[in-house]
């Protein structure tokens, strides 16, 4: 391996040179401390930035083994450390001149929540940090001197005071640990308790905006109503109270503006941990949870969609249903058996972003329109046997619809942010119509879930897999789109990075297995689980950036890709 002289050296040889001179340095260099990677470099200071890695051995580094000895630790402390490194980066940077992207240092940029990465890479040995340079230059003229302003004296500081546990804030990354372990402790208890959420007395829910996930100052802290309220005694914050919301069926009610979509939201991102300070740190959902919602003009390959639509006019197979534009109904329809198929035990829906004649089918307009001549049997009417019979769980938001009353367990209504239990009331008010509907029906639930991916979903091209994101709205593989703006459980754009990545190792591994498409998702993430995210990277170089997704957002972007094979 070449040492840092060797890399001073050559950044003199190459100064003024045209810009590719610059791959002369591709290379592991000696740091003494530390090994630095030059992985990849970019092909001009427009393009995007080189990626480069800090391998920092344990020995040097000096995190006590009892942060590390559980991997939710090791993710609690990437994420610290990744965190640690953004600031250090604007803490330490130097005025750097030249063109383009010249200059720029980053690392993943993280979100509210606390999410597996690539950005800090911990392995039995090491600790890597992986980010990206732009290497400088004046048009395309190589600034060597500019280069090793950031490679001798910005990132030496940046490794020392976010890599070198001696020099960071313990309290802070210990206080981390504690929440996370926290956090975790309270998933744990969910189960026991046939939870499916817990909200902690004092949280804050509302948002700072509608385009910022920091929590609204002087907002009202979330207050249990005592009938709902549990106990949990956690092992570092102590007894903490909140509402638990139990199996079953939980309908929120309320009026405008005062929280019923405040609260779900905070519910849906539940799955996650997040960080101090956010205001939803102990607000916990089952881990499966999923956000269902309409989606006009979606693609369905070989959905099971019978349990809700059914003779159809045109004599369309409903049991393996396909369109490469499915409607409200249809779209809301497969939504909910593609949750099922990916093993979410918890549903949770807005009446707001659901297709009306989906959710509710009153009495009147049953007596009109016989059930002979109406195809869709409406959710109001399945979210029971869902449960009695799969042990799935709903949450809805309803503002319009009281006929759900006659069906829920619970109901929680919203009063300007205040939580009031209401189920007593609500009950009173019905006459028991649906659920008498529901008995006469004798609704089972038989779902085939069993569809096999096929080769081919993912061709490769004569330049191989080509795959891109925009945000978490949307991911492009081989320039076919995949919308996913209705998937709203993906937080961050390195999700998707990764979500193209286990889709390409998929295809390369598992394709002659002929397994369902769930099995082939959890084939990946048993590699994961094994070999760690970064495994699965194929970027050259292996420094992609990206954060863990669920399966079930995997599984997700599968069912909206046009081009997915499923039989």
């Amino acid at each position: 391996m070449k040492n840092s002289i060797y890399l001073k050296d050559e950044l003199k040889r190459i100064d003024g040179r045209g810009y590719k001179a610059y791959k002369d340095i591709q290379d592991k260099y000696d740091f003494n401390d530390y090994i630095l990677s030059i992985d990849h470099v970019q092909g001009d200071p427009f393009a995007s930035p080189s990626r480069l890695r800090v391998i920092i051995n344990k020995s040097k580094a000096k995190f006590p083994e009892e942060l590390l000895n559980e991997e939710y630790k090791k993710v609690a402390v990437s994420d610290f450390l990744t965190r640690l490194f953004y600031t250090n980066v604007n803490k330490f940077s130097e005025k750097i001149f030249g063109s383009g992207k010249s200059g720029l240092i980053s690392i993943s940029r993280c979100t509210q929540e606390i999410l597996e990465r690539t950005s800090i890479v911990i392995n039995k040995d090491n600790i890597e940090a992986r980010f990206y340079v732009g290497f400088p230059a004046r048009g395309r003229t190589v600034l060597a001197k500019e280069l090793e302003k950031i490679l001798f004296n910005v990132i030496p500081n940046i490794v020392a005071n976010t890599l070198v546990y001696e020099n960071i804030n313990k309290a802070k990354i210990i206080n981390r640990i504690k929440l996370v372990e926290d956090q975790e402790y309270i998933r744990t208890k969910l189960k026991e308790k046939d939870l499916i959420a817990f909200i902690a007395n004092g949280s804050i829910l509302p948002r700072e905006s509608g385009v910022s996930q920091k929590p609204l100052i002087y907002s009202i802290p979330f207050k249990s109503p005592k009938t709902l309220e549990v106990e949990l005694d956690l092992p570092n914050r102590g007894l903490v109270k909140g509402m638990g919301v139990k199996k079953g069926i939980t309908v929120i009610v309320g009026g405008g503006y005062h929280g019923k979509s405040t609260l779900l939201n905070a519910l849906e991102l539940g799955v996650y941990n997040h960080i101090e300070g956010d205001g939803r740190e102990l607000v916990i959902t089952d881990n499966s949870a999923m956000k269902v919602r309409a989606e006009d003009g979606r693609s369905i390959k070989n959905t099971d969609i019978s349990l809700f639509i059914d003779n159809l006019p045109n004599g369309k197979d409903t049991v393996s249903f396909t369109t490469e534009n499915a409607s409200g109904s249809t779209s809301q329809a497969a939504n909910i058996i593609e949750a099922i198929e990916a093993k979410s035990k918890t549903l949770l829906i807005d009446e707001d972003t659901s297709a009306t004649n989906f959710m509710i089918r009153d009495d009147l307009m049953q007596k009109l329109v016989s059930k002979e001549k109406e195809p869709i049997t409406p959710f109001i009417e399945i979210v029971k046997p869902l449960y009695s019979q799969k042990d799935i769980s709903t949450i809805l938001v309803i503002g319009s619809s009281g006929d759900y009353f006659d069906v829920a367990d619970y109901v929680i209504q919203m009063d300007n942010y205040e939580v009031k239990d209401v189920t007593k009331e609500a009950k009173s008010l019905m006459r028991g119509e649906i659920n008498k509907r529901i008995k006469e029906k004798n609704i089972l639930i038989d779902i085939n879930l069993d569809r096999r991916l096929q080769k081919g979903t993912i061709e490769s091209t004569y330049k191989g897999v080509k795959i891109k994101t925009m945000g978490v709205s949307s991911i492009n593989i081989n320039n076919e789109n995949i919308d996913l703006r209705a998937v709203e459980q993906i937080v961050d754009n390195e999700q998707l990075n990764a979500i193209g990545s286990i889709m390409k190792w998929i295809e390369d591994n598992m394709m002659i297995k002929n397994l369902s498409l769930e099995e082939a998702v959890n084939k990946a993430y048993d590699e994961i689980n094994k070999t760690g995210l970064i495994s699965i990277d194929k970027t050259k170089g292996g420094n992609g950036s990206m954060s863990l997704p669920r399966k079930q957002e995997v599984m997700a972007t599968y069912n909206r890709y046009r081009n997915l094979k499923v039989k």
